[in-house]
């Protein structure tokens, strides 16, 4: 990667870590902090600690290290498959799975057990054969794949007319008092997190309809159902309306449910076979450990 060099003016003083992430927006803070701890940046000629302080004129130079050589190498992994023919294949993805390589998770992801599986196609890229929707690494349930071009385009068509369905169960915190609701909210990337989305005058529309399925005394199970698509979509606009995800590390509160994270299930997923236009909808229930949760709660957290 190039060498960014930097000479600090009035407006970038103060801790290292902070003025780096104000300046350079293109990286996460979390990145620039490994950057730092590894000796990648220097100040007027010497590495520095996050903590550090710079002032007025001094010299920063950022020699970033080079991108992980990723290889999509196909994976004899389980798939949960709910359906499959030649067009498509719709996979039941369990909560822990990233789907496909990226920086930071090389391999073991849908994608490498997909490739070992079926051919997939080919529109999305090196690192994304077959992936028109994705859904959080901890966020388990349904997604549909191409096996093929002309799949990918007629499904990610879909997508974009919003003709598709896709329902979510979510455990939230706190009694939600409506029975349904809308949260009709724009979402973007957090101008103080990069890690986070959130709601923001700027951000890309984003719909969710929510519908209450059971109240216990400190949380609610509900259903989503998505007009768009954004990233952490459920998890921001549930959160905007004081109701965060329970086990969400990013968005929930720190006292929250044991688990591997938020509790967000994909259980339906509907859509248009790209080759016969047959509309398929196919659904799948809370996997055990959300389901043993629920049944917990009903035990211990009834109204």
């Amino acid at each position: 990667m190039d060498t960014f060099k930097l000479t600090v003016d009035d407006t970038l003083t103060g801790r290292v870590d902070k003025a780096l992430a104000h300046h350079f927006r293109q990286f996460s803070r979390s990145q620039l902090q490994k950057w730092i701890a590894d000796g990648n940046v220097q100040v007027n000629g010497e590495a520095v600690k996050a903590k550090a302080k710079l002032a007025v004129g001094d010299q920063v130079v950022i020699k970033p290290e080079a991108p992980q050589k990723i290889d999509l190498v196909p994976e004899k992994i389980p798939l949960d498959i709910v359906y499959e023919d030649d067009d498509v294949i719709v996979v039941n993805k369990p909560q822990g799975m990233v789907v496909h390589p990226a920086p930071g998770h090389p391999d073991h992801t849908l994608v490498n057990a997909l490739l070992y599986h079926c051919p997939l196609s080919t529109i999305n890229g090196e690192f994304r054969p077959g992936i028109v929707h994705r859904i959080d690494k901890d966020t388990s349930g349904l997604l549909m794949v191409a096996k093929n071009d002309l799949a990918h385009r007629s499904l990610a068509a879909q997508l974009k007319a919003k003709t598709n369905q896709r329902e979510y169960v979510a455990l939230v915190h706190g009694v939600i008092k409506q029975d349904a609701g809308t949260v009709d909210a724009p979402i973007g990337r957090s101008k103080k997190d990069r890690k986070k989305q959130a709601i923001v005058s700027d951000g890309r529309h984003a719909v969710t309809h929510f519908k209450v399925l059971e109240r216990f005394r400190h949380y609610t199970l509900v259903s989503c159902r998505l007009e768009t698509g954004r990233t952490h979509q459920i998890r921001v606009h549930m959160k905007s309306i004081g109701h965060p995800l329970a086990g969400d590390p990013l968005y929930g509160p720190r006292k929250t449910l044991p688990g591997r994270g938020q509790y967000l299930h994909a259980r339906l997923l509907g859509f248009k076979h790209p080759r016969t236009g047959q509309e398929l909808v196919f659904t799948v229930p809370l996997p055990d450990y959300f389901q043993q949760m629920v049944d917990k709660l009903k035990k211990t957290d009834s109204n």
